[in-house]
């Protein structure tokens, strides 16, 4: 980071360390990144301030807008307060990877004249070339989680053409490992999703359905195992679970 004098009046406020991954993943797994964060709080100490405030409680958390970050609206309460001198981030896709936040952001800190620091270095937002310079940084970095995001969809749809995307499956299903997707191989899980769809279409209503099948006794399989489906218990059909199969597209061959 390059050096820059700022002004007194700034360093007698606090500097904000924001501290954020993207995902629980990146979290566990990337802890140089981490580190390399928190060595930032010596970086502000290092420019002369004395409170040194960290803020990370958006770890695991996306800046793509569409999750809430508790940190990064504490980093905004902070800025409305005139508390925050400087905000030090390793680059601007750690503060915000959405238009939205990013030029809210912007203007608040040009309200209250604080700073922004990154590895590439100071931006005091009031001035129009650092404005610049941080507005094509937040552009850039919405464009490439843009980019990210295609390719991911591409990726996953590839996969599902070859069959190989392994999705969560209903009742009925389960991936094998030499075959792939298939039925149940229980027959007692089979004949009890067959029972509901030759009901329904004897009787045309699923609150009919449910009752018919009730007076009969029937049960239904519940997962006692969460996802994987290795084991279940074995309940009174309820109208949820007539229901969960008539409208799950699965059934119909939706993949």
């Amino acid at each position: 980071m390059t050096h820059v004098d700022l002004p007194a009046s700034l360093l007698k406020r606090k500097a904000v360390v924001y501290v954020r991954q993207s995902t629980p993943a990146q979290v566990q797994l990337n802890r140089e990144s981490q580190r390399r964060q928190y060595e930032l709080v010596e970086e502000a100490r290092r420019r002369g301030f004395r409170d040194v405030e960290v803020i990370d409680d958006d770890l695991g958390r996306s800046a793509s807008g569409t999750v809430v970050r508790p940190g990064f609206d504490k980093l905004v309460a902070w800025l409305c307060a005139g508390d925050v001198g400087a905000i030090l981030c390793l680059d601007a896709s750690r503060l915000a990877r959405n238009g939205r936040d990013w030029h809210h952001l912007l203007e608040l800190c040009g309200l209250v004249e604080a700073r922004v620091i990154d590895l590439d270095g100071v931006y005091n937002p009031c001035r129009p070339n650092d404005r610049l310079l941080l507005g094509m940084k937040g552009s850039i970095s919405e464009f490439e989680l843009n980019i990210l995001r295609t390719r991911m969809y591409e990726a996953v749809r590839s996969k599902a053409r070859r069959g190989e995307l392994r999705i969560g499956v209903p009742i009925g299903y389960i991936w094998h490992r030499e075959i792939g997707l298939g039925l149940d191989p229980d027959a007692r899980v089979q004949e009890a999703v067959r029972q509901i769809f030759s009901r329904f279409r004897q009787l045309g209503s699923a609150r009919q359905t449910h009752l018919a099948l009730h007076r009969e006794g029937m049960h239904f399989p519940r997962p006692s195992d969460g996802r994987k489906l290795t084991a279940l218990d074995w309940t009174p059909i309820r109208y949820r679970n007539v229901i969960s199969v008539l409208k799950n597209p699965f059934y119909a061959g939706a993949y």
